[in-house]
């Protein structure tokens, strides 16, 4: 029997990198997942994968930008599974570019969407998580929030502020038997590293496949527990001093 065996899973950004791992993790361990994101032809590559082994995928393509979007989201995991025990706020972007050269435009299309986006995610799987008295919350930060580059300012806002929103809502998710947590990645190969291979090569970099794996954990935990905040990063990966 899996670690999440019918465990009803909400993943945003589950199209490619992190979040499809996190998809493919969870429904290998029983979940029953639902995966978002505002690519459907990728959603629908993901759930081909999950469902040809055998488990559960519901594709919902999502904007997490969009209110509407989102509350249409859960409303359509409560019709299908009829409860959420997982939502996993994963969706984000990032655009380097010097803070002089940056447009409002760029500012806000990134802060929106990594930090809003997570925000009404987990104001509709608190409202179902609340009825429910259980329910894990994680969200997905970045060693950025510990230490951020040059050139990446809206990003290292938004995750500084995602850690800000998680004890925000762990605080007041904790009266209803609600488990939120953080869990920061350092280098981890996803599309964000495309035109950088050399750069994250020399400083190394991490398979999600095994970013999962921990996310699994957390997420197996008896639901008395949480393991609030975590940084995972590869062990040559410079953290103090990095540039």
């Amino acid at each position: 029997m899996g670690q999440l065996m019918d465990r009803v899973a909400v993943i945003t950004g589950a199209g490619t990198g992190i979040g499809r791992s996190i998809a493919l993790a969870f429904a290998s361990e029983g979940a029953k997942v639902v995966i978002a994101s505002r690519n459907r032809q990728k959603l629908e590559a993901v759930a081909k994968e999950i469902q040809t082994a055998g488990k559960t995928a519901l594709v919902v393509p999502t904007d997490v930008t969009l209110e509407e979007d989102v509350v249409s989201l859960f409303r359509k995991t409560v019709e299908t599974f009829n409860r959420v025990d997982i939502l996993v706020n994963n969706a984000g972007i990032s655009i380097r570019t010097p803070i002089d050269q940056l447009s409002y435009e760029i500012w806000r299309k990134v802060l929106d969407v990594n930090i809003n986006g997570a925000f009404l995610c987990s104001r509709e799987a608190l409202r179902i998580m609340k009825r429910q008295r259980s329910g894990r919350i994680i969200n997905i930060g970045s060693i950025s929030a510990k230490v951020p580059r040059p050139d990446n300012a809206p990003y290292t806002a938004s995750k500084f502020a995602l850690e800000g929103f998680t004890r925000a809502l762990g605080l007041e998710a904790r009266g209803d038997d609600i488990a939120v947590s953080i869990i920061h990645p350092g280098n981890t190969a996803t599309p964000i590293w495309n035109g950088r291979e050399e750069q994250a090569q020399k400083e190394g970099i991490m398979n999600p496949d095994d970013l999962a794996r921990v996310i699994v954990m957390m997420c197996a935990l008896p639901p008395e527990l949480n393991m609030f905040e975590s940084i995972m990063l590869p062990v040559s990966m410079p953290f103090l001093g990095r540039g």
